[in-house]
């Protein structure tokens, strides 16, 4: 079994040059079905969630019935950060950079190019193998959305991995829950000049409220930030109502939920506690408070199948994995809300979201030595 170092790299190369910034993933959705589907698989899907994410294509997904064992998916998102377009991949060796002033895109096609050249080597060398299905998703990089669109149903197998973290050797077992939370203040509109004391200052109203907050990390497990606000129409308005946007993440659902409850009393007491100092002001405020899940727990242990089984892989030939807790949100939460257990495989990249992001192909070749592993069961 040899895996073609010069091919993979190529792969590689052309993954990364078919831009695909999220809700363009058009042309690298339609390289991989002409790739997949050359494998002869099962079934080829493309399902039906462009019009709820607003990407060019819906998600992907490849089945192939394999000969005997307990059946996988593989994950990779297909989207890229911004700046991604005009990709041109710079080689130097085996590490692989950005040309230009845009990002490799190793983030997530490292993944997908290993995973191109496991399923190649497996054809040429009629390597018997489990049942598989590969699984891409559009708009990760915005929010999971293609996962999130996902019907799980679609999904045979019980257990996979999301190919989706940088360094290598490191299988994350462990991710976050994450609330986002939307708080509209609402005040009176007046002339600042003209009849201040008939206005209501939202800004300055959702200011108490924020310097009341929690911030940053709390504790170990969680935590919590106001990322943006907005709102007030001219310098000479009292502003009217002000939008702030922020996440709570904890890797214990009870402390997210605590949290949550939190920040939503604060604003709530902050906003029942105003008073009119003049007496003059035509209104009370307001407030409205949005909270909604942005992506589950993930949370594995050492003893469930889906890490004994790439435990054994490695182990097979003799690689030693790292097993780790995250800070981020990534599909795998979204497959291990809907009862799928799946594990994070790092592929290599490195410095990623940025245009100093890399990867080298010593790691992208490892990477398809413990995919093969995997699928031979």
């Amino acid at each position: 079994m040899q895996i073609d170092r010069e091919r993979l790299a190529e792969t590689f190369t052309m993954l990364c040059e078919t831009d695909s910034p999220s809700r363009r993933e058009g042309r690298v959705a339609e390289k991989l079905q002409e790739i997949f589907t050359g494998f002869g698989p099962e079934q080829a899907v493309e399902d039906d969630s462009a019009p709820v994410t607003g990407s060019e294509c819906g998600n992907l997904l490849f089945r192939f019935a394999g000969t005997s064992g307990e059946p996988l998916f593989f994950n990779c998102h297909m989207d890229t950060v911004q700046p991604g377009v005009g990709v041109r991949v710079r080689r130097r060796g085996d590490i692989f950079t950005s040309a230009g002033d845009t990002v490799l895109g190793s983030d997530d096609k490292s993944g997908i190019a290993a995973l191109i050249e496991a399923m190649r080597v497996i054809r040429e060398n009629n390597i018997r193998h489990v049942p598989v299905e590969f699984i891409f998703t559009t708009c990760e990089e915005i929010g999971l959305l293609g996962a999130k669109a996902l019907d799980p149903a679609l999904v045979r197998a019980r257990q996979g991995y999301a190919l989706d973290s940088s360094g290598f050797g490191r299988v994350i077992i462990g991710a976050p829950a994450s609330n986002r939370i939307v708080f509209t203040v609402r005040g009176v509109a007046a002339h600042a000049g003209l009849h201040p004391e008939w206005g209501i200052n939202a800004i300055s109203l959702a200011a108490r409220a924020i310097s009341r907050c929690p911030s940053g990390r709390i504790d170990p497990e969680s935590t919590v930030n106001l990322g943006t606000i907005h709102g007030g129409a001219a310098s000479n308005i009292v502003p009217e109502e002000v939008v702030i946007e922020g996440e709570i993440r904890s890797h214990s659902q009870q402390r997210l939920d605590e949290l949550t409850r939190r920040l939503v009393d604060i604003f709530k007491k902050t906003v029942a506690d105003w008073h009119d100092p003049t007496g003059q002001a035509r209104g009370r405020p307001g407030l409205e408070a949005d909270v909604q899940l942005d992506f589950p727990l993930m949370r594995l242990s050492c003893q469930d199948a889906v890490v004994r089984r790439v435990q054994r892989a490695a182990a097979a030939m003799g690689m030693e994995l790292r097993f780790e807790i995250a800070g981020g949100g990534s599909d795998a939460n979204i497959f291990n809300g809907h009862g799928l257990q799946t594990a994070i495989i790092a592929t290599g990249m490195r410095h990623v979201h940025s245009t100093d992001e890399e990867v080298s192909l010593t790691d992208m070749v490892e990477l398809t030595r413990l995919l093969i592993s995997l699928l031979r069961g």
